[in-house]
This record gives C-alpha cells, sequence and structure tokens, in this order.
C-alpha cells in the first residue's frame, strides 16, 4: 500500500500521541494529544473503573474475641490492595462452574493470630497467609510497600484476645465495588489557562493571585492580551496523572484501560456491523423496526392478550378490570 508523505507528516493524521512526563512505582504522568474531549474522558473512566483486579469479598470468621464487629473487620479486609499480577487468568465467579468458589475463580487467604503476651499486638496485612492452590504464586499476595514490611493494618488485640479466618478473594471491577479500584486516583487536566472558558473561576479581588497556575502552564502559550476569542476552538492536550493503589503498577494501569476501551469498542462495531449474529435480546423502544423479530408495529400499548384487551376480557381500549369495566374503557384505546 502506497502512502503520501505529505500526509504522513501532518502530526495530526498519526491519530493520539502519548508522552510521558514521570514514570514511577507510584505515579505516571503523560500527555495525551491530537485526541478529543470525549476519547479522553473514556480512557479516565476506563482506568477508574474497569479494570480486573483482585479484593478480599468473602470472609468466614470462626473466632474473634476482638472489640470489633465481624462486619467491621470484612470491611477492612475487602479494602487492603492484593497483588493483581495473572488476574486476567483467574475466572469471574458467574462464569465459574463451582458451587461457590475455587481455584478457578478465587484465591484463599488465612489468618490467625493471638496476643499472648502483655503488650498490645497489631495484626497487620502480613499476617495474611495465601494458600498454595492458585494460578501462580504471586496472585493475592497482600501488597506491602512500608518501610517496616507489615502493610495496611487490619486490628489491634489486647493480652488473651484472638482472631481466625478465612478470606476469599475474587475477581472484580471498581464499578461493582470501590476495593476493586487499580488506582487511588486519576488526575485529569486540559486548557491550563482556560482558554476556552470552560471553567468559572470564583474570587473575591485578583484570580490570579488567588488561583495559582497549573504545573502545566508552561506547557502551552498564555492567551495574549486583547486575542478575540474563538468560539470552534475545542481541547486537544490532556494531562494526566495515574495513581496506583498497589494492586498493579501504574504503566500496567494505563496499558489495561486500553485494552479495556480496545475490547468494548471491538464488541460494539461487531455488533453495529453484519458480522454481529443479530441476537439481540436487550430492550428495544416501541419505535424500533430491526432485529430478527421485525420489531414493534403498534404504538407502543399492545399486550401479550391483543390489541386494546386485558387479561381479564375483551373489553375495548384495555379497560376491563377484575373488579368491573372501568370509566376509561370505552375510548376505543389511545389516541
Amino acid at each position: 500500500m502506497d502512502y503520501d508523505p505529505m500526509t504522513m507528516d501532518d502530526p495530526e493524521s498519526l491519530g493520539p500521541v502519548v508522552k510521558v512526563s514521570e514514570s514511577g512505582k507510584v505515579r505516571v504522568k503523560f500527555e495525551l494529544s491530537n485526541a478529543e474531549l470525549a476519547f479522553a474522558n473514556s480512557l479516565r473512566r476506563t482506568m477508574l473503573g474497569e479494570i480486573p483486579t483482585l479484593a478480599i469479598d468473602l470472609v468466614e470468621i470462626e473466632e474473634n474475641s476482638t472489640v470489633l464487629a465481624d462486619e467491621f473487620i470484612a470491611h477492612r479486609l475487602g479494602l487492603i490492595p492484593l497483588n493483581a499480577a495473572g488476574v486476567e487468568n483467574l475466572l469471574y465467579s458467574r462464569d465459574c462452574d463451582c458451587d461457590e468458589y475455587c481455584e478457578n475463580c478465587s484465591v484463599r487467604l488465612t489468618l490467625h493470630a493471638k496476643c499472648t503476651g502483655e503488650d498490645i499486638m497489631s495484626v497487620c496485612a502480613r499476617d495474611l497467609v495465601p494458600t498454595s492452590d492458585r494460578i501462580n504464586q504471586t496472585l493475592g499476595n497482600p501488597v506491602i510497600t512500608d518501610e517496616a514490611g507489615l502493610g495496611s493494618l487490619i486490628l489491634k488485640l489486647r493480652p488473651g484476645q484472638g482472631i481466625k479466618l478465612q478470606c476469599i478473594a475474587k475477581k472484580g471491577i471498581a464499578k461493582e465495588h470501590a476495593k476493586w479500584a487499580p488506582s487511588a486516583a486519576i488526575g485529569f487536566e486540559y486548557d491550563p489557562h482556560n482558554k476556552l472558558h470552560h471553567l468559572d473561576l470564583w474570587y473575591e479581588s485578583n484570580p490570579k493571585d488567588e488561583w495559582p497556575p497549573s504545573e502545566y502552564a508552561d506547557w502551552e502559550e498564555p492567551p495574549q492580551e486583547g486575542e478575540p476569542f474563538d468560539y470552534d476552538a475545542v481541547p486537544n492536550r490532556f494531562y494526566f496523572n495515574v495513581e496506583t493503589a498497589g494492586s498493579m503498577p501504574p504503566q500496567e494501569i494505563i496499558s489495561e484501560g486500553i485494552k479495556v476501551l480496545q475490547t468494548k469498542l471491538a464488541g460494539l462495531i461487531q455488533e453495529l456491523s453484519d458480522e454481529g449474529d443479530g441476537d439481540y435480546n436487550g430492550p428495544r423502544s416501541p419505535g424500533y423496526g430491526g432485529g430478527a423479530d421485525g420489531g414493534w408495529q403498534d404504538a407502543g400499548y399492545t399486550t401479550p392478550y391483543g390489541n386494546n384487551q386485558s387479561s381479564w376480557g375483551a373489553g375495548p381500549g384495555g379497560g376491563t378490570t377484575p373488579f368491573g369495566q372501568t370509566p376509561y374503557g370505552g375510548s376505543g384505546g389511545w389516541s
């Protein structure tokens, strides 16, 4: 296939462009350009809520002599970040053939601690022990990033108190519950000088003094004095700040977000093209005329018992009820 060199030299013809300004274990900052606002926001929402991770979803408590209720401990356990390496090989519980959970759709962790000394004992994430029957020996390990190597604090035990339980970690996404969120926060910004006037900055005396400039203000040209407003201007440079919650590196959050977005778009394109099987069983509006059954051809009020007819009789307009004819049954239908 031949390409026009004049066209290929145009940056906009190359599609979205990504420039990484910072990359670390906790955070990645990058600029997305040559893209529309809808696409950039879709990527942000996908990274926030639709990347599969692993989190504790079921807690079976055998012994709890602490001052904390079972539900309180279960909630704290669910928020502990777990390593999600290889979670793509784990099945969702709804897709597994097991009765409740198994090694193909879950990871089991156990916790057994008792304070036998005279000082208060701290139980942390490092005390959670994953079982060996899992896809790999990394998936489900508690994420520990502090210098002491303890991890998140779960609870504290007084002398003589103990806790014994089993946790079942399952695959999920943050749309279902925030404990599956791979990112703690995603910063999203465009138009740092507010040249498009998408923001209405509240101020008392001077907006320049009360609203400090963004860190990306030096990346774009500020508006010139007396520059006319461009009503046709649209944003095309977007700045992301992706911070991980610990379950996966921030670089993987970005790549997995792109994969999930591509998968959703591919499914939509397949349904809209001739490659789709046409077997759509979802809701349709009364005016829809497509589909295998030809759609609905009435005004939207036909019942399974016939046009203008109820299940209790053939009253005109469907006005017959178990208690007799209603005053609205003689109109002959809706008009």
